[in-house]
């Protein structure tokens, strides 16, 4: 997570996202289209990882207006442009989303190299361990193996931390709500993420509103065996989104 005015406790000159579409707007409506989602704000979306190949752009952004939206909204966007130069346009997808990782993840399923959309290690705070470097990169591998139900961004200074509500496609997966959780240390300038295993939707996000208002437990441990107890071919609701809270 970054601060929503810095993206790095040294000052430095942020980076500017290009997204390259000089004379491609001969599709009027997908040009206004693209620029009510993702241009309006151009100039405060900061990229952290970015791949070009050919007509194809992926980019991992950082959104600094989402400070100002909704409380807990995420501050994450991933945007996939194609462009056609022979007929003067482009087409694209986006997707708000509440880790970095999980923006890879995205783009990596839509084409992107998996080794080609590493993060700008410049901004924002680096991991703090391996256990965090580790689920990172796991949740950019495998992130398609499972559904986003919930996620709270909070950038309080006091208290900077991203919670995701997972669940796993595969109703055969042990605990199959997972709870991720994104920590800042502001002093180090540093993050940790962390993951917890539930059975229930329920379970998961009352860990989520507990942590948000100080009162959670450590996260359950991700326990492997728990699979053989879940009776198979019980669907799983995505989990709903509680009210959000203010930041």
């Amino acid at each position: 997570m970054l601060s929503p005015t810095e993206p790095a406790p040294v000052r430095k000159s942020i980076p500017q996202v290009d997204f390259d579409l000089d004379d491609l707007d001969a599709d009027e409506e997908r040009y206004l289209d693209f620029y009510r989602k993702v241009g309006v704000h151009e100039d405060m979306l900061v990229p952290l990882a970015e791949h070009h190949d050919g007509p194809h752009s992926y980019y991992v952004l950082f959104d600094r207006t989402a400070t100002w939206g909704h409380p807990g909204m995420p501050q994450v966007l991933a945007v996939h442009l194609q462009r056609d130069y022979e007929k003067q346009t482009f087409s694209f997808e986006q997707a708000p989303l509440p880790l970095p990782a999980m923006a890879q993840s995205w783009l990596i399923h839509r084409g992107c190299p998996h080794d080609a959309i590493g993060l700008d290690p410049e901004l924002g705070p680096p991991p703090a361990d391996e256990a965090t470097r580790a689920l990172e990169r796991r949740l950019a591998g495998d992130g398609n193996h499972y559904a986003m139900g919930y996620s709270y961004t909070s950038d309080d200074p006091d208290d900077m931390v991203v919670l995701v509500a997972l669940r796993a496609l595969d109703e055969r997966a042990p605990l199959p709500f997972r709870v991720v959780v994104e920590e800042v240390d502001t002093e180090t300038w540093t993050h940790t993420l962390r993951e917890g295993g539930f059975d229930t939707v329920g379970e998961a996000l009352q860990w989520c509103d507990d942590r948000l208002t100080g009162e959670a437990g450590p996260l359950p441990p991700i326990r492997p065996a728990a699979a053989a107890s879940r009776p198979a071919g019980v669907a799983k609701a995505p989990a709903p989104r509680p009210p959000g809270r203010s930041r």
